[in-house]
């Protein structure tokens, strides 16, 4: 009977810590990490239509697994609509997509290259 008792508190325990670290990526504290010349980067791609859509298909094939196709978010992963994401600087987005944040799940996508990753980002902008 303890054991159970015990299992059952380090099982709600974990919960709970993962439940703080979504709490963490959704409300951006991954931003106090991007270095102030990556915040200030300028997106090659800015308000560029063609970007948008190379963005959206990119998103689907890379993102929308996790975010979802409508970029809304689940319990494991937050939506890019929110106002915390939008308010992002294009230079701290490219920065994590870039950089990953992989203790909180949100995976290094460097191997796609820089004009992928600024489309990518692009595309995010829009969803506002």
């Amino acid at each position: 009977m303890r054991h159970r008792w015990r299992y059952k508190t380090l099982a709600l325990l974990f919960l709970a810590v993962v439940a703080v670290a979504d709490v963490k990526v959704a409300d951006g504290t991954w931003l106090g990490k991007v270095p102030a010349k990556d915040r200030e980067k300028s997106n090659p791609f800015h308000d560029q239509e063609n970007a948008v859509a190379a963005g959206r298909l990119l998103f689907a094939d890379h993102c929308a697994s996790c975010h979802g196709k409508e970029a809304l978010g689940n319990k494991k992963h937050p939506s890019l609509r929110t106002e915390r994401v939008q308010q992002a600087s294009e230079g701290e987005l490219h920065w994590l997509l870039s950089n990953g944040e992989m203790a909180r799940g949100m995976p290094s996508w460097a191997k796609l290259g820089d004009p992928q990753i600024w489309q990518i980002v692009t595309y995010v902008k829009t969803l506002h």
